[in-house]
């Protein structure tokens, strides 16, 4: 049975820790046994109130724990002025650990230690341009909503621990015992780690001007129309060259992305949701041929559209 600690301290973001925490407590061997021990700690033991107000009683004192074969650091406000004694604490358990795991910015108490130079990184969006500025050691990537380098893995916001903890039971147990706990999670489901952390609707903006959200609109509902400029330009009742320009400057992205980005978010859909064949997924998110589309999953995911199935569903 592998051992699992999270450090918690004040104003610790409550999601980053319950949200794995349920995972590995919901992880079963064969033999329906446990098949993690998880335990929380803080510096002296007592409560810590999180970042909404929300008390939690830490199992042990950190200070009494020994090393985890998994650590897990939280994010929240509380890292921004970290007790220095959990940076102590974090910097001589960390290289010992089996694996070390942070949730959003948790990466910045592994950062601080030292334990991210030299690797790959992620946390969540807002915080990546800080991660990157403040320590340029550490290789930040935006993109992901989680990043594995060697015995490091850091994920973006929140929900995104969720499913690097998922990642991390399919590693330990196999894609059985993670699809059953993100089934009793609920979980919609259980994303690959190159997944971008934005959808298209949150990645752009809403345009202001009443053709060009309809438009985009248009784009959002209807991902297997002829979607080129021309055909956008008229819809919008403009002139192909004023669309372009204005959806640019409203939405944030050329025309032609944002459709890239509705038609592969349509795809993964499609693949995740139906029994539908690669065939039809394709024509039916605009692509018009499997090949197209699995040219844009390669681009966009570095994983053809079987792969993508097969490990999402």
């Amino acid at each position: 049975m592998r051992s699992v600690l999270i450090p918690l301290f004040d104003g610790v973001q409550s999601l980053d820790v319950t949200g794995p925490l349920e995972v590995f407590t919901g992880a079963r061997t064969a033999k329906g046994e446990r098949a993690y021990r998880v335990a929380t700690a803080g510096l002296d033991g007592g409560p810590v109130r999180t970042s909404a107000g929300l008390h939690l009683l830490p199992d042990t004192d950190l200070r009494a724990c020994g090393t985890p074969d998994i650590l897990l650091v939280p994010g929240g406000p509380g890292t921004k002025a970290p007790d220095p004694a959990l940076l102590d604490w974090l910097r001589e358990a960390g290289p010992a650990a089996e694996r070390v795991l942070s949730v959003c910015t948790g990466a910045f108490l592994l950062a601080e230690t030292g334990l991210l130079d030299g690797r790959r990184a992620t946390t969540h969006w807002y915080h990546c341009a800080a991660l990157a500025e403040r320590y340029p050691d550490v290789r930040v990537d935006p993109e992901p909503i989680f990043v594995r380098d060697g015995p490091v893995a850091t994920s973006a916001g929140v929900t995104s621990g969720i499913d690097l903890a998922l990642a991390i039971v399919e590693e330990h147990h196999g894609r059985e015992t993670a699809l059953r706990i993100a089934r009793a999670l609920v979980m919609f489901l259980r994303r690959p780690g190159n997944q971008a952390q934005f959808s298209a609707q949150l990645d752009a903006q809403l345009a202001q001007r009443d053709p060009v959200r309809r438009t985009q609109q248009w784009i959002l509902e209807h991902p297997e129309a002829d979607l080129c400029v021309t055909a956008l330009a008229e819809h919008a009742s403009l002139s192909p060259r004023q669309f372009t320009r204005a959806f640019t400057a409203e939405v944030g992205v050329p025309p032609g992305r944002f459709v890239d980005q509705v038609r592969l978010e349509a795809a993964r859909r499609g693949l995740e949701d139906t029994g539908a064949g690669i065939e039809e997924v394709a024509r039916d998110c605009g692509y018009g041929t499997p090949e197209a589309m699995r040219r844009a999953f390669i681009r966009a995911l570095a994983v053809s559209p079987a792969e993508y199935r097969r490990r999402v569903c």
